[in-house]
């Protein structure tokens, strides 16, 4: 039996974009932490709808009103062997993705866009530093595992819950430093918290980059910190992944009006 093909839509998109579409399988789907999901997709093409780290996959998630709804998330992992890829998806609110995380039956499928995103680790970089909310932690983790020794990286974490600090699996000759700070109870567009988290850090020595992942607001107030810091826009890369109250395009990221 031939495999399903995926919706127009996502073909057109796909060609559009330079990008691959396909209809991938889900293989496991596992509540890893009181926020996240970790869902792993199997497809033929999977090693090209990841891409690089750093980049993301746009899943259809549905219509609404006659439009076609589609969610990015961060690809957290790669398996070669397998083919399959894995995504950490926040599941703690109402939503088309959020919604499908939660539900995904293993054996069920999905059509797939990617790879998507421009937002590559820095070769150049010898210290790297990872600032943004729970939902951001595949995307970090993805590309913390992929800095090249001797190396380091910092990762600057709110959570809502403590269960929510999950660590990575990198090398021995890369230097790790987590710092993951309780929301206590503020709202997520709150930046209190990454800002007392930038406050207990000092910059290594050397050349460094940044990487802001996470709520709208809450990473922009982050990057007028970094800059007043001392760090170049240069060495900022910035995306917002959501925003708080108001609901994804349908296109899969915030408004940004």
């Amino acid at each position: 039996m031939s495999a399903p093909a995926p919706h127009p839509s996502s073909v057109e998109l796909a060609t559009r974009l330079g990008a691959t579409s396909a209809v991938a399988t889900v293989v496991a789907n596992d509540t890893i932490s009181p926020t996240l999901r970790s869902i792993t997709l199997a497809h033929e093409d999977a090693v090209a709808l990841a891409g690089e780290p750093g980049q993301d996959v746009m899943l259809y998630a549905g219509e609404h009103d006659g439009q076609i709804r589609r969610r990015r998330y961060s690809v957290r992992s790669v398996n070669t062997e397998t083919k399959e890829f894995t995504l950490w998806i926040a599941t703690t609110h109402d939503g088309p993705g959020a919604n499908w995380a939660r539900e995904a039956e293993v054996g069920s499928t999905i059509d797939v866009v990617g790879p998507r995103g421009k937002i590559p680790l820095d070769p150049l970089a010898d210290w790297h530093l990872f600032v943004g909310g729970t939902v951001a932690l595949g995307a970090f983790y993805r590309m913390a595992e992929a800095i090249e020794e001797p190396g380091r990286a910092i990762f600057i974490v709110e959570i809502p819950d403590p269960n929510d600090a999950l660590t990575p699996n990198l090398p021995e000759g890369i230097g790790v430093t987590g710092i993951f700070v309780d929301r206590d109870g503020r709202a997520p567009s709150d930046p209190a918290g990454l800002m007392s988290g930038l406050a207990a850090f000092a910059f290594p020595p050397d050349t460094g980059h940044a990487y802001l992942f996470g709520e709208f607001s809450a990473v922009r107030a982050a990057k007028v910190a970094l800059l007043d810091r001392g760090l170049s826009e240069e060495q900022i890369s910035l995306k917002a992944f959501w925003r708080a109250g108001r609901g994804n395009a349908d296109h899969g990221e915030p408004v940004k009006d």
